[in-house]
C-alpha cells in the first residue's frame, strides 16, 4: 500500500542522499584530485552541505511526516515499517545537534585532514596537533550532546556499530588479545619460518595498478558503476549503488601494500554495489554498520585474498608480471611469504595477527581522549610507548607512528574498533559460506569468485538495514557473534604456513 506521507517522506530523505551524496563527491575529489590552494573554499563548501543536509534531517517537515507515519503503521508494507522505524531513531539523534555544531565539526574535519596531509609531508606531529586538538574538543561536545549511560565513548561508538559500548569491547578484546599473544608465543617459538624478502624488491608502480585492476574486475567490481584512484590513505566512497569509488596506495617496495589495498577497499565496494538501489536514500538501501561493511572486506582480503587458493588461481598472473622478481618464487613460497606474522608499525599490512594489536592500541588511545585521560599534547609519547608494549616496536618516524591513519583528521572516531569486529563476524560468515558453496576453495582455485559475491549480496548486501548485526549474524549462521571462528580459523591456517603436523587447538 502507499499512501501519500510515505512518498512524501521518501522524496524528503532522497533529497537528504543527493545532499550527503554531493558532500561524499567534495570530500572524493578533496583526497584525489583537488588543488591545494583550494582547500579553504573547499572546507567552507563542505561545511554548508552539512548543515543543509543537518537541517533537512532535522526539519519540523520531516518531524511530523514520521509521526504521522508512526501513528498509520498498520497501513505501511513491512519494507516501509523498517524504512520508517529506522529514520525515526536517526531523527531523535539527528536532532539532538545544533546545526551550528554539525557545520562547526564540518569546518574542522575538512581544516583536519589538510593539516594531517602537511604533517605527514613533514613527518612532524606537532603540524597536526592543534587540530586534532579541536577535532578532540569538539567530539568531547558530541558525546554530551547525543547522551550516554556509562561511558562518553559509548556515543560515538554507537555511531558506527549500533549497541557497541566500552564495556563489551574491553571484554571482548581482552580476550582475543589475550589468546592472539598466546598464538604468536607459539609461532615464534615453535613454527618454521618462511623467508619473505623477495617481497620487499622493486615493482614497477604501474604494473602493481594494472594487477590491481586484474584483481578487483576478477572480485565482481563494476567498472561501470565505479573506479579506482590513489590516495595517501586507501578509502571507499559511495554516491550510490551505481557509482562507487575505491582507491589504493602503491608502495615500489611494498607489494602486498596495494594489493591488500585493492581487495580490501573492494570488498568495501562490492557491499555498497550490492545494496537495492530503489531503496537509496532509504535505511534499507544503506549498510547496517561499519562493523558488517568492515566483514566484507575482511572477508575478501584475509579469507579470500591471502588464502592459497586465491592464489593458485592469479600467481601465475603476478609472476608473468614480475618474472625478475617472481620468477624463482614458488607458488608455495608465495603463500606462506604473504602470510608471515611479524610485528610491525602499519596497520594497514599488518599480518592477520598482529593487526588487531594496532587497533587496540587505537581502541584504548580513543577511550582515554574522549574520556579525558588522554590528552593531544602528550599522544604522540603515548602511541610509542603502547607500540612498545603491545608490539615490541620503537617508533622513530610520526609519518608511520601516530600520522599513519586519516581516521582522526576526519573525526572518525569509533570508528576502528569496527575493523576488530568486522575480521570476526567475516570469519564467522565464510565458515558458514564454505558449508553452503559446493566446492568453494576449487571454484576460487579456478579464479571464479561469482559464487561467493552471490552468496554475499544474498546473504548480506541485500538487507540494507533490515537486522542489526547481530541479528543479521543469527539470521545467516544460526548464531549471535563468536570469535571462536575468529580463533580456529588463524590455527587453523597459520598451522599450515609454518607447518605444524596438527593444529594449533592443542598448543594452548
Amino acid at each position: 500500500m502507499s499512501i501519500p506521507s510515505y512518498q512524501n517522506y521518501v522524496e524528503q530523505l532522497v533529497k537528504i542522499q543527493d545532499i550527503r551524496s554531493s558532500i561524499a563527491l567534495l570530500q572524493w575529489d578533496m583526497e584525489i584530485y583537488a588543488p591545494s590552494k583550494g582547500a579553504s573554499k573547499r572546507a567552507q563548501q563542505i561545511a554548508t552541505l552539512s548543515a543543509t543536509a543537518h537541517e533537512w534531517s532535522t526539519s519540523e517537515y520531516l518531524g511530523n511526516l514520521l509521526i504521522e507515519l508512526n501513528e498509520k503503521v498498520d497501513q505501511l508494507t513491512e519494507d516501509q515499517r523498517i524504512n520508517v522505524q529506522k529514520s525515526w531513531e536517526s531523527y531523535q539523534k539527528e536532532t539532538k545537534l545544533p546545526t551550528a555544531f554539525v557545520k562547526e565539526l564540518s569546518r574542522a574535519q575538512s581544516d583536519a585532514f589538510q593539516a594531517w596531509i602537511k604533517a605527514r609531508e613533514a613527518n612532524d606531529f606537532s603540524v597536526f596537533k592543534d587540530s586534532l586538538r579541536q577535532i578532540v574538543h569538539l567530539l568531547r561536545k558530541k558525546t554530551k550532546l547525543l547522551g550516554y549511560q556509562q561511558h562518553p565513548y559509548d556515543a560515538l561508538l554507537n555511531e558506527y556499530e549500533q549497541g557497541a559500548t566500552v564495556d563489551f569491547l574491553d571484554r571482548l578484546f581482552a580476550k582475543v588479545k589475550l589468546a592472539l599473544k598466546q598464538l604468536i608465543i607459539v609461532l615464534n617459538k615453535e613454527g618454521e619460518a618462511t623467508d619473505n624478502a623477495f617481497l620487499k624488491k622493486s615493482f614497477s608502480k604501474s604494473k602493481q595498478w594494472d594487477f590491481g585492476l586484474y584483481l578487483l574486475k576478477q572480485m565482481g567490481f563494476d567498472f561501470e558503476a565505479g573506479r579506482q584512484d590513489l590516495s595517501e590513505h586507501p578509502f571507499t566512497t559511495s554516491f550510490s549503488a551505481n557509482d562507487v569509488r575505491v582507491t589504493t596506495r602503491i608502495e615500489k617496495n611494498n607489494l602486498l601494500e596495494m594489493i591488500g589495498g585493492c581487495v580490501h577497499e573492494g570488498g568495501h565496494a562490492l557491499y555498497e554495489m550490492g545494496l537495492n538501489p530503489a531503496q537509496y536514500g532509504l535505511p534499507l538501501g544503506q549498510a547496517v554498520s561499519l562493523g558488517m561493511h568492515e566483514s566484507q572486506s575482511r572477508l575478501w582480503e584475509n579469507h579470500v585474498g591471502l588464502s592459497r587458493a586465491f592464489w593458485q588461481a592469479n600467481y601465475s598472473t603476478l609472476q608473468a608480471s614480475f618474472p625478475e622478481q617472481l620468477g624463482q618464487v614458488s607458488l608455495e613460497q608465495f603463500y606462506k611469504a604473504i602470510n608471515q606474522i611479524a610485528p610491525n608499525y602499519l596497520r594497514t599490512i599488518a599480518d592477520e595477527v598482529h593487526y588487531h594489536l594496532h587497533v587496540f592500541i587505537r581502541y584504548e588511545i580513543e577511550k582515554g581522549l574522549i574520556e579525558g585521560t588522554i590528552e593531544v599534547d602528550t599522544l604522540e609519547q603515548i602511541w610509542n610507548e603502547k607500540y612498545r608494549q603491545f608490539l615490541g616496536l620503537e617508533v622513530d618516524s610520526a609519518k608511520v607512528g601516530i600520522l599513519q591513519d586519516v581516521h582522526w583528521a576526519e573525526g572518525l572516531f569509533g570508528y576502528f574498533p569496527t575493523y576488530s569486529l568486522g575480521s570476526f563476524y567475516a570469519a564467522q560468515f565464510y565458515k558458514q559460506a564454505s558449508l553452503e558453496i559446493p566446492d568453494l576453495e576449487t571454484k576460487i582455485a579456478s579464479g571464479n569468485l561469482k559464487p561467493l559475491l552471490r552468496w554475499l549480496r544474498e546473504n548480506i548486501h541485500q538487507h540494507g538495514q533490515r537486522f542489526s548485526s547481530e541479528d543479521l549474524c543469527r539470521k545467516v549462521t544460526g548464531e549471535g557473534l563468536n570469535v571462536d571462528y575468529f580463533m580456529d580459523y588463524l590455527k587453523e591456517k597459520y598451522a599450515q604456513v609454518y607447518a605444524f603436523n596438527s593444529t594449533l587447538s592443542n598448543k594452548y
